[in-house]
């Protein structure tokens, strides 16, 4: 059985953030260098290495103050609601990483699901074949809106001609994006932007979210930053302006204790002079992967999105079954498993979602008995 479902990574840590990692527990066993509680918002170490090795190349500017340390662009994702109103209309695309829709629901923001998969009180922004997977913008007016570039599951992005749309939808609307970058350090060509914050403007309008789960294999270490610009500011039912950085603060030093130490140390690491390398060698290595599964497929006759820069392949199912239909046959008759486009959302019925982190042995045979299936 090939696994190329779930988006868990396949390679351990590089020797330098497991150096750094073990340095960190070593520090945890002497008085002189012990650490307690830690800054809820992270170390300011950390922080200040994220900005001069992952944002200042960008030309986007930042301060300590607003890079919060976390455990997760998933629980990040979720928690960010704690500090807006349940009476925010919030717009999602379709299909969307889940916890978007399903953590919008279990705050009680919205109504019961329709026929269609489609929650009372949400926005739905189609991202279809027909629209390249960009999905215009709303109708109506909303307050928040999700973004997801690279996107998860369909594996697309964005120019930075299509985020200043955005960008300019929310300064003339008081709206927020909730930028999801988890997967930025996937990004191959070199005019894709890299964060919401290379367009100008998104300062005042945007929330942005990164990961080191599959950028340096942190699955199973957890950490993660989120960033809120001092200038972004949000308007209550009064019509007052409030600082989003001051809240999220305040929600932060309220219901969150911070990242471990040893944890951080090794997060360091994985920007230093050796760390990147050894990252970046690995990170490589999965597109190799995406890029094996694209081509394979496409040479098969398969219609097949993402993958270039981005670690997931979304394919179109063949000869129109249904997107469960060919999980169970690609389960039963090639053993291999992936993640039906449906789960994803309605408009994900008829794609399938593949992904790159597996072995590379595991990535070849899994498309040669695809291939052999349903090859031309």
């Amino acid at each position: 059985m090939i696994r190329l479902g779930i988006g868990d990574v396949t390679k351990p840590l590089v020797p330098a953030v497991l150096k750094a990692f073990h340095a960190g527990v070593d520090d945890m066993a002497k008085g002189s260098s012990f650490h307690g509680y830690g800054p809820e918002q992270g170390y300011s170490w950390l922080a200040q290495t994220i900005i001069d090795k992952s944002y200042a190349p960008l030309g986007v500017e930042l301060k300590t103050s607003e890079v919060f340390i976390s455990d997760g662009s998933k629980c990040d994702s979720s928690n960010i609601l704690d500090i807006f109103h349940l009476s925010c209309k919030v717009a999602i695309g379709d299909p969307v990483y889940p916890v978007y829709n399903d953590t919008n629901v279990m705050v009680g923001r919205t109504g019961q699901a329709n026929e269609q998969g489609y929650y009372e009180g949400l926005v739905y922004m189609p991202c279809t074949e027909e629209n390249n997977f960009s999905p215009a913008l709303p109708t109506e007016k909303v307050d928040i809106i999700y973004l997801c570039y690279p996107n998860n599951p369909t594996g697309t992005v964005a120019t930075k001609e299509q985020l200043k749309v955005w960008v300019d939808y929310a300064l003339a609307n008081d709206a927020v994006i909730l930028f999801d970058a988890a997967y930025e350090a996937f990004i191959t060509e070199a005019h894709i932007p890299h964060s919401i914050y290379e367009i100008e403007g998104a300062k005042q309008c945007a929330i942005e979210f990164r990961s080191f789960s599959k950028t340096a294999g942190f699955t199973g270490v957890r950490c993660g930053l989120t960033v809120v610009p001092e200038a972004l500011m949000a308007t209550t039912e009064n019509g007052e302006k409030v600082a989003l950085n001051q809240l999220w603060n305040r929600r932060q030093c309220t219901k969150f204790n911070g990242v471990s130490y040893p944890v951080q140390k090794a997060a360091a690491a994985v920007y230093s002079d050796e760390g990147w390398p050894q990252v970046k060698e690995i990170i490589d290595y999965y597109m190799a992967n995406a890029k094996i599964i694209r081509e394979g497929l496409e040479a098969a006759g398969i219609t097949c999105y993402g993958g270039v820069n981005a670690p997931y392949i979304w394919l179109k199912t063949p000869a129109g079954m249904t997107s469960w239909d060919f999980f169970d046959k690609l389960l039963n008759e090639c053993f291999v498993v992936g993640t039906p486009g449906s789960g994803f959302g309605p408009s994900g019925e008829g794609y399938f979602r593949l992904s790159a982190f597996a072995e590379r042995d595991n990535v070849e045979e899994a498309v040669k008995r695809i291939v052999e299936k349903w090859g031309k």
